[in-house]
């Protein structure tokens, strides 16, 4: 399936040439030869799955993946080692993480949401006692133990999602700034963070402040961002903690 979409206009990983030859016949993969830098490829060179053996068990993986798995129970489903199926996540989901809308415009809903942080997997826990399956937080409410996630989505559906260090204006807008399209009217909660946002693009912007039972103004909320962030957490509840790295 890669082999046979990429033929149909190969182009060179390491120089972007298009001028290419056929230099062998697929074993599995068709092996090409750039005339340009004089080197050869396939269609996987340059990217995750390049170096990955068992293609047999590629798509069987990819199940496991959308079925949201864990990394043993995916193994044993696919005959393959436990550090194979770690390995082959982290290899599965690299392009993935970066498939975000470029371009939000119309009506735009932002919110953020919180994660407790995690250091699972790390070879020393800093700065407290380390926590099982997940755990919770030794102080109430939002604190420096969770990790904020900002989100975005316009109506038609485009969403980008983004990890970032604290709340403020100047972290919303270096996510969202070469986002938000111009003339684009931006609908969020009652953090202040956003209006830096709006003031420094000129968006037009509505705050929908649940704190003062606001939920809808005028036919405006922010209800389809709190169902992408409603089904983010149902998602990652089942792998009790995962690394906030």
């Amino acid at each position: 399936m890669i082999d046979a979409r990429f033929a149909t206009a190969p182009q060179c990983p390491h120089c972007r040439s298009k001028n290419v030859g056929t230099w062998s016949k697929p074993k599995p993969l068709t092996r090409y030869m750039c005339k340009s830098c004089d080197t050869t490829f396939t269609a996987l060179t340059g990217t995750p799955l390049e170096t990955l053996r068992r293609r047999d068990a590629w798509l069987d993986y990819a199940q496991c993946l959308a079925d949201g798995i864990s990394l043993r129970k995916a193994a044993k489903r696919c005959k393959i080692a436990l550090d194979t199926s770690f390995r082959w996540r982290h290899r599965f989901l690299a392009v993935p993480k970066d498939k975000k809308a470029k371009a939000l415009s119309g009506i735009v809903e932002a919110d953020e949401t919180f994660f407790l942080k995690s250091q699972k997997g790390a070879r020393k826990v800093v700065g407290r006692n380390p926590r099982k399956r997940g755990g919770k937080a030794s102080k109430p409410g939002k604190s420096d133990e969770h990790q904020p996630v900002l989100i975005a989505g316009d109506r038609t559906g485009a969403t980008t999602d983004a990890m970032i260090e604290t709340v403020n204006g100047d972290s919303i807008k270096g996510h969202l700034g070469g986002v938000v399209q111009k003339e684009t009217l931006l609908i969020t909660d009652g953090e202040k963070a956003y209006a830096a946002l709006a003031k420094t693009y000129a968006l037009m912007h509505v705050w929908i402040i649940a704190s003062k039972g606001e939920h809808v103004w005028q036919g405006y909320h922010i209800q389809n961002v709190n169902a992408y962030t409603s089904n983010l957490k149902g998602w990652m509840v089942r792998f009790r903690g995962v690394a906030t790295k």
